[in-house]
């Protein structure tokens, strides 16, 4: 048996990197899993990585996955993926707020519209389909499950005097400070319920992937400063599968929470060998 037997599941971003891992690990648990990303074919961007590779992977494994190419930062597409989940798979148990968009760039150069995207993708998105599979979710105490991904960037440089050049990281960083505030705030929403989980997890060290390997943050996929995406799909799966009551409003990382519930030996990184965010200290 697995830990989301007959469960049906939504992971944005499940194109490549994170999100792929969460959506395979999740399948291979026994969820249905609803796939959505913009990228529905390899080819269709820039980088490696697409829905259909995904897909093809989690049914080649004996899974049930369905491809939803979907943009975050439009509601009308965070309607129709829930609704096209409810159609393919039933009612929605768990929600992974996985898709993200970066720029690296210092303010000064920062073009609005930019700024205005990320912000629609990384904390608008995660708003729009955390509501929607809230319908699902408190409909007959039925109960439910949403995971929102966040990064080591929330936790910021702290105040000066600063003696490294910054990398340009300022807008990422403020998107993911507020999707931990979001989480804290919608789990406390629902907590009346008593069987309604909102979490929040980043990597306790960068994840070696497309994007990340693209924007210059790790030296290639087998960086060995870097963390294995397997331990973001583990932790991911540890908070969608377990009981409200002992993670809802939590915000951690990776190897911290795989380690605090006994799941790996020898946890490192943030949480662990350094301070966390403001959120993940409350």
């Amino acid at each position: 048996m697995g830990l989301l037997d007959g469960k049906t599941a939504i992971v944005t971003g499940a194109s490549r990197g994170i999100g792929q891992a969460i959506a395979e690990l999740f399948a291979s648990e026994g969820a249905q899993v609803a796939c959505a990303a913009r990228t529905l074919n390899e080819g269709d961007h820039d980088l490696e990585g697409s829905l259909g590779r995904t897909v093809a992977a989690i049914r080649d494994a004996g899974g049930r996955a369905e491809a939803f190419c979907a943009d975050v930062s439009s509601e009308s597409d965070c309607l129709a993926l829930v609704e096209g989940t409810r159609a393919a798979f039933g009612p929605i148990d768990i929600l992974v707020n996985n898709a993200a968009l970066s720029y690296f760039l210092p303010i000064s150069e920062f073009a609005t519209n930019r700024w205005m995207r990320a912000f629609a993708v990384n904390v608008h998105g995660s708003f729009m389909l955390s509501k929607a599979v809230l319908e699902d979710m408190t409909k007959d105490g039925r109960g439910g499950a949403v995971v929102n991904i966040s990064s080591g960037a929330a936790i910021g440089p702290g105040r000066g005097p600063y003696d490294a050049a910054a990398r340009g990281g300022t807008m990422y960083g403020a998107t993911k400070a507020a999707l931990e505030r979001f989480t804290q705030g919608l789990a406390e929403e629902v907590a009346p319920q008593g069987n309604i989980s909102i979490t929040c997890v980043s990597p306790s060290k960068v994840v070696p992937t497309p994007g990340t390997v693209y924007h210059h943050l790790v030296d290639g996929m087998d960086d060995p400063r870097g963390e294995a995406p397997e331990y973001m799909a583990r932790a991911t799966l540890l908070l969608a599968s377990e009981r409200a009551d002992k993670v809802n409003g939590r915000v951690t990382y990776s190897q911290q929470i795989l380690g605090e519930f006994g799941w790996i030996e020898n946890p490192v990184g943030r949480g662990i060998d350094s301070a966390g965010s403001g959120y993940s200290q409350v």
